[in-house]
């Protein structure tokens, strides 16, 4: 859409631009163009890996503080806990399955929200399109995320395993065959569902939240449009809106987020039975420690994933405006 490059091809009026703003860049590769979706993608996987990984020490003492919420009763404690137990080492548990799982879901949730994206606008026309363009986020964002949790499951049932079961496994390279030995492929992908559960809202939100944030800070916010900011201008409102998106996310994310954890701690637990067993309160501990770390980690994603964009001089289309033809059946 905006400086994320994260708008369909929604019909917009080009202006006149500075020569030093971001968009004045010749763009490297044509807009929606497969190569330009497979960037897209790398950009995806560089944002989601890099950030998700950064933070295990925080997603570590989250998880532990959904699964045995007697021992790790706080984000503080949290951590004074697992030192005391593990080390300063044990904080990084599970950085390995987290890069290669988040890598994954990456490329396919910002390479396939561009896919999409663009051919459900080209299905709508110009005029509904805009009209209809909060819609079209969340069906695009929803739609890649479907596919993107596929690559996503296997790692992040062994990352939760390894992360919260004391004494399974402390690597990657251990718990993926005990895991296979004792379930089979069940083991991997037996929290899916539940990670859709999870992750098609959160990504709706990332997504289309950010898109319209984006949108009221360059019409009410930014003193200056779009086209006269700078590169660094525009990554600034990129991470603005990507922290206030990121804010939502955690909030209608995390009650699965809390099934998917228990659920994959434990061998032979199904959905149903752990919501059952967690209650209305348990379903929302560690909503601060989500809060803070899914604000940051969005903002990041969306930042990273911007650069990625201007770095590679990939097209990223000013904001929507309102088709001459709209306008006049206005």
């Amino acid at each position: 859409m905006c400086d994320s490059g994260g708008n369909p091809p929604l019909h917009v009026k080009s202006g006149r631009r500075s020569k030093r703003a971001a968009v004045s860049v010749k763009p490297s590769y044509e807009y929606g163009s497969p190569r330009y979706l497979l960037l897209c993608g790398l950009g995806g996987m560089l944002s989601c890996g890099l950030t998700h990984t950064a933070i295990v020490p925080l997603d570590l003492v989250k998880c532990r503080m959904q699964v045995d919420p007697g021992k790790y009763k706080g984000i503080l404690s949290g951590f004074a806990v697992t030192v005391r137990d593990d080390g300063l080492r044990g904080l990084a548990r599970g950085w390995a399955p987290t890069l290669l799982g988040y890598s994954m879901q990456g490329f396919f949730k910002f390479g396939l929200y561009e896919v999409f994206k663009i051919r459900y606008a080209e299905l709508l026309g110009p005029e509904k399109a805009y009209e209809w363009r909060t819609g079209l986020y969340l069906a695009a964002s929803a739609s890649a995320e479907f596919f993107a949790d596929m690559a996503l499951a296997p790692m992040e049932a062994v990352k939760v395993r390894v992360q919260t079961q004391p004494g399974y496994a402390r690597t990657l390279r251990a718990a993926l065959p005990r895991m296979y030995g004792e379930e089979g492929l069940w083991a991997f992908y037996k929290g899916v569902a539940p990670l859709w559960m999870r992750q098609i809202p959160y990504t709706m939100m990332k997504f289309a939240c950010f898109e319209r944030t984006v949108e009221a800070l360059y019409k009410y916010v930014v003193p200056k449009p779009q086209s006269q900011c700078t590169k660094a201008e525009q990554l600034a409102v990129t991470f603005v809106a990507g922290y206030i998106a990121g804010v939502f996310c955690a909030m209608v994310s995390h009650p699965a987020d809390s099934v998917v954890s228990v659920l994959n701690k434990e061998k032979g637990s199904t959905a149903l039975g752990v919501l059952r067993r967690l209650g209305f309160g348990g379903l929302w501990k560690g909503l601060f420690a989500r809060i803070l770390m899914i604000g940051t980690l969005t903002a990041l994603q969306w930042f990273i994933y911007d650069s990625v964009k201007v770095y590679l001089k990939l097209p990223r289309p000013p904001v929507p405006q309102a088709p001459e033809s709209f306008q006049k059946q206005k």
